[in-house]
């Protein structure tokens, strides 16, 4: 049985065959069972099932879930709503504020993101509460290497949105005259006012969209939820 509900099925079933992911998938049986873990199991593939391959517009890329209880739900930088917005998500606010008019939202979860083609893809999907990095290298790198290998080979055109160094050397073999590409500092308190904030990227994204006949993100649709 797939973990995918969707398009993302066919696209990476020959992945979930390789010897990597089924040691990858034996050391999270035994991470999940020993130690507190993030995302809930059920949710690591969140993102993927709730934006297909095929609806893709935005691919925005983050690190590895959030660590702190409650948090993580399968998505790069949101939260579920009543969780604490986080310091990188506020500044991402203040950027969508500043760049489009848009008041931040109450809250800080992001799903109504996905459902307007936004794939919220972080690099590592699961991680050992309030141990960041603690799944590093047990092979989502490689899983997540291909899922941004696929979308590059799409026809149709895509923005990539890559926030600090690690995202943007994750997509560095991007085809820049095929798809958008957006880079710039990472939104965390430690560096968005390097470069970050005045970035513009919720715009050029919509910009780039429109001049290839498709239709612009609502990004206005986590203030409808």
């Amino acid at each position: 049985m797939s973990v995918f509900t969707n398009d993302w099925s066919q696209i990476l079933s020959e992945e979930l065959e390789k010897e990597y992911y089924k040691k990858l998938r034996e050391f999270l049986k035994k991470e999940y069972a020993a130690s507190r873990v993030f995302p809930d199991m059920y949710d690591i593939y969140a993102a993927f099932n709730r934006t297909a391959y095929e609806d893709t517009k935005v691919v925005i890329i983050g690190q590895d879930p959030y660590h702190g209880e409650g948090q993580a739900h399968g998505y790069s930088f949101s939260v579920p709503k009543g969780v604490d917005i986080p310091p990188s998500l506020k500044n991402i606010y203040k950027e969508l504020q500043e760049d489009i008019g848009m008041a931040s939202p109450p809250h800080g979860n992001l799903e109504a993101w996905a459902d307007e083609g936004v794939l919220l893809l972080n690099n590592v999907l699961t991680v050992q509460a309030h141990k960041a990095h603690s799944h590093k290298e047990a092979g989502w790198e490689v899983l997540t290497d291909k899922v941004i290998e696929v979308l590059n080979q799409r026809e149709r055109p895509l923005v990539f949105i890559l926030w600090g160094r690690p995202a943007q050397k994750k997509a560095e073999a991007v085809n820049r005259d095929r798809h958008c590409v957006i880079q710039s500092p990472h939104p965390s308190p430690l560096s968005a006012y390097r470069g970050f904030f005045g970035s513009r990227p919720f715009s050029r994204a919509n910009q780039f969209l429109e001049s290839v006949n498709q239709k612009p993100v609502d990004w206005q649709s986590i203030n409808k939820s």
